[in-house]
């Protein structure tokens, strides 16, 4: 449901190639749920709230490694390998049973969440293990996943991390080689082109990065994962010229459990009673399920509006795109105490 008025389900103006993010395969895909929530509903009224204040901060455009604490990477080649695996591996942090969050000790230091992950790969590679290599990931055994992610926990859903590696691992060695860098070079460095953007392949031809959901008899498109790799080789490399996204403003948010508890907490995202206590009381929300894909759908909707109307209300020469916006909303409400949905899936 679309709450506090109708501003257009697939609409969007004013904004940072305004009409390009709306007209995306995403955002096009997300209609049937907007027009048939029953569960969770978007408040064009707290849009602007928010926008109000929003839109004059300073937002920089982020450039840099996205693990950059940790170190660097010798080439652009081997950058792009690595995070392929960080693309991969990029989900399910927190143990769904315990609530305890996956972190490990490194350089002296403890890293949780998605930066364990880059710091237990910073310390493999250093060890010599070849994690930017598809066919070492295609014949990774189960004791292999567990060198590598060696923490306080197990890491979350190890079976389904190795079968993932093994499988894109074994596609990676027959079509490029072992190499994600030659897959990258071999599609359009944009979103969308036809079938041959990055966007587009990475769903295509590997399935772990096919983020679709069905909804009444509907594809709804979010592609998460692959979107966040487009955007985190964009980031490092387009200063440089080894990589860079033509298509930007064509990208979404990144629909995780991050962002709907931002939305949430600033009154833009509301949830019936039952799923606003069952979310609260940690009760698992089934993955593909209809309150599921409504929370990641009004999730991309809310930011796609919102970066419009922060857009609205700043000179033409400091738009923003949206996964600004994300970042900004992701880095504020990260570390909150207020529970997220506990969804068990491979997507984010």
């Amino acid at each position: 449901m679309i709450n506090a008025g109708d501003a257009g389900v697939a609409g969007g103006s004013g904004a940072a190639g305004g009409p390009q993010l709306w007209e995306s395969e995403v955002m096009r895909s997300l209609r049937p749920v907007l027009e048939a929530s029953s569960h969770v509903q978007t408040s064009l009224a707290g849009i602007e709230k928010v926008a109000s204040w929003l839109a004059y901060e300073g937002f920089e455009f982020p450039a840099g490694p996205i693990d950059g604490a940790l170190g660097g990477h010798d080439t652009a080649e081997r950058l792009i390998d690595v995070y392929f695996f960080y693309g991969i591996m990029n989900f399910a942090f927190t143990d769904f049973d315990t609530g305890v969050k996956f972190s490990t000790e490194y350089r002296g230091a403890t890293w949780s969440d998605s930066m364990a992950m880059f710091a237990c790969a910073h310390r493999a590679l250093e060890g010599g293990v070849r994690l930017y290599d598809g066919r070492y990931w295609a014949e990774m055994t189960s004791a292999d996943l567990a060198a590598v992610f060696s923490g306080n926990i197990p890491i979350p859903m190890p079976a389904e991390r190795l079968r993932i590696l093994n499988e894109v691992g074994a596609t990676l060695a027959r079509d490029y080689g072992g190499y994600p860098h030659r897959f990258v070079r071999d599609c359009a460095s944009q979103l969308y082109a036809d079938g041959d953007g990055l966007l587009e392949r990475l769903a295509a031809e590997f399935p772990r990065f096919d983020d679709t959901s069905i909804f009444r008899g509907n594809p709804v498109q979010f592609h998460k994962l692959s979107q966040l790799f487009c955007w985190t080789l964009h980031m490092p490399l387009a200063l440089s010229g080894d990589f860079a996204v033509a298509d930007l403003t064509r990208m979404t948010a990144f629909a995780d459990y991050i962002l709907p508890v931002a939305l949430r907490s600033l009154g833009i995202q509301s949830y019936t009673p039952e799923l606003a206590a069952a979310i609260d009381s940690g009760v698992h929300i089934a993955a593909g399920g209809e309150q599921e894909v409504e929370i990641r759908a009004h999730t991309l909707y809310a930011m796609g509006l919102l970066t419009d109307s922060v857009n609205r209300l700043r000179p033409a020469s400091m738009d923003v795109i949206v996964p600004q916006v994300d970042l900004r909303l992701w880095r504020a409400y990260h570390a909150t105490h207020r529970p997220h949905h506990l969804t068990r899936t491979i997507l984010y």
